[in-house]
């Protein structure tokens, strides 16, 4: 399985893609999609949108994961990144994949074992699982990494317990 993994944002939309080899997890590419702050809102989600599917152009995956959003104190950047998470969804959607949403706190447990792990531990495991020489940067194509695992890990655990992969589509 092939996974694209997202990490939203209107400013750093955070992207990896890993797939399992052999029984491990193998990291293909990751990354961000950057837009620049003078641009206007709908310029920079058109920008997000066809890099997105520049990404599921070249790599074909099998499946999207996203992270959910959480609440946050500043409710314009909750805005901004439900903005970007729409366009995500939407472009994941058109192209037929299934979509696999998670929260932080199932994003920590499925990659660290604990929901309350910080972003460093978080980050040090997916360099580990993913047997990376650094950490992964931006902290955004981390954690899209991070999101992409728990899809694996996710994705996995259902089909050992007979379960059928429920997407969007």
């Amino acid at each position: 399985m092939l996974v694209l993994g997202i990490d939203p944002g209107t400013a750093t939309c955070g992207y990896g893609v890993i797939t399992m080899q052999n029984g491990r997890e193998k990291t293909l590419d990751y990354g961000a999609i950057l837009t620049p702050p003078d641009w206007p809102m709908p310029r920079r989600l058109l920008h997000i949108g066809q890099a997105l599917q520049m990404l599921i152009d070249r790599y074909q995956p099998d499946a999207l994961a996203v992270e959910e959003l959480f609440y946050q104190k500043n409710a314009k950047t909750v805005i901004t990144v439900a903005q970007a998470r729409g366009v995500i969804l939407y472009t994941g959607a058109k192209n037929s994949l299934p979509i696999g949403e998670y929260t932080p706190l199932q994003v920590k447990q499925s990659v660290v074992g604990y929901g309350r792990a910080d972003k460093r531990q978080v980050q040090s495991m997916v360099m580990r699982i993913l047997h990376l020489k650094e950490i992964p940067k931006p902290d955004d194509a981390a954690d899209a990494l991070a999101v992409a695992l728990c899809h694996l890990h996710t994705s996995r655990m259902k089909k050992a317990m007979g379960e059928e992969e429920n997407g969007y589509l």
